[in-house]
């Protein structure tokens, strides 16, 4: 009787365990399937800073930026919260169909995914510099669907941390009304193998602010961030710079930015024109680029990132600095050091 009392105890006990595990197990299957909230994750991109020049470039090192495990820990220690990583896959993949990814790069680029995410920084990852899409959308489409189908199967059991980006600056032949009908079948095709996934999408002509009220998204899908650059007046943030034309950029040399009252409420105009569109449609805002090039005077360059940096922040926008090592970089590589006025700026 004992016995049989002490057998009956022990399986009451263990079915309660079973029940209490269950439970457990189905509200964490229940946090699973909570919609993850675009505004959130927005928070969460806080201050990034990209790591341009590296993937981006026609083959990683060729413009100077070969990326670094350290790197990550040294972006995470200094106060950032993510990254953005503009990526080639048009360099490194078939030109014709299946148009498959090379394998090798695929791992690459789970390598800087990898120390990203271990060091706690939020990862926005994008298609960069497809210039053959650009020049000619209708031959470039199914190519451009295709390169989405691979990365986000890849990568559709990445956390909620990882973050896709349609394309980078659309521009040239893409225009507004092209782009609208491509961003919604490359969504499309993202959200077969990724229906929770936080998608970021910009404006035709390079993102740029004017061209927010064009830009067409699916109203249903509220899982998208909407991404802007901004790198006015050009005249200072691209004095000198060489691919922009040294004829044309010649007279640029030694302009400056004080942070005069014409100067910021430039700047205002446009931040606020973003954020009232944003409330208007309720989406979130990240600003993808700012910065000025390695040509203008740091005090300049250190006022004009302050600037956009607060702004930014004030009027709830997520940023990523242009950019971490290069020409704009925040971050000197030879001295192993941060430029600390650029670095003030971004993180006060």
């Amino acid at each position: 009787m004992f016995r049989a009392r002490n057998t009956l105890l022990i399986v009451v006990a263990g079915i309660s365990l079973l029940i209490a595990s269950s439970c457990a197990m189905g509200e964490k299957a229940d946090a699973k399937k909570k919609p993850v909230d675009a505004f959130e994750q927005n928070k969460h991109l806080g201050r990034g800073i990209n790591l341009g020049n590296a993937l981006d470039a026609p083959k990683e090192g060729e413009w100077g930026v070969t990326l670094k495990e350290e790197y990550f820990k040294i972006i995470k220690d200094a106060g950032f919260d993510s990254v953005r990583i503009p990526i080639r896959w048009s360099n490194h993949a078939l030109k014709e169909a299946p148009y498959t990814i090379d394998p090798n790069f695929i791992k690459r680029v789970d390598w800087a995914i990898d120390n990203a995410t271990k060091n706690g920084l939020y990862v926005m990852l994008n298609i960069h510099h497809y210039i053959e899409l650009m020049e000619k959308p209708k031959d470039n489409t199914d190519r451009f669907l295709a390169l989405w189908q691979q990365i986000a199967e890849h990568y559709k059991d990445s956390p909620d941390s990882v973050m896709f980006e349609l394309l980078n600056e659309p521009s040239n032949q893409l225009s507004p009304q092209l782009w609208n009908e491509l961003l919604a079948k490359g969504l499309a095709v993202v959200r077969k193998s990724n229906p929770g996934r936080t998608v970021v999408i910009g404006s035709a002509e390079s993102n740029i602010i004017n061209l927010l009220q064009k830009i067409q998204i699916p109203e249903d899908d509220r899982n998208i961030i909407v991404t802007v650059h901004y790198y006015t007046p050009l005249r200072f943030t691209h004095q000198g710079a060489e691919w922009i034309g040294a004829e044309k950029t010649k007279g640029w040399l030694g302009t400056k930015w004080t942070g005069e009252e014409k100067e910021t409420q430039e700047v205002i105009k446009y931040f606020d024109r973003a954020a009232d569109w944003s409330k208007e449609n309720n989406r979130p805002i990240n600003l993808g680029e700012f910065g000025a090039y390695e040509k203008a005077d740091m005090d300049s360059r250190a006022l004009y990132t302050a600037f956009l940096a607060k702004s930014a922040i004030e009027r709830g926008f997520s940023f990523d600095y242009w950019e971490f090592c290069s020409s704009f970089g925040a971050y000197d590589p030879k001295k192993n050091a941060w430029r600390e006025p650029l670095l003030k700026a971004l993180i006060p």
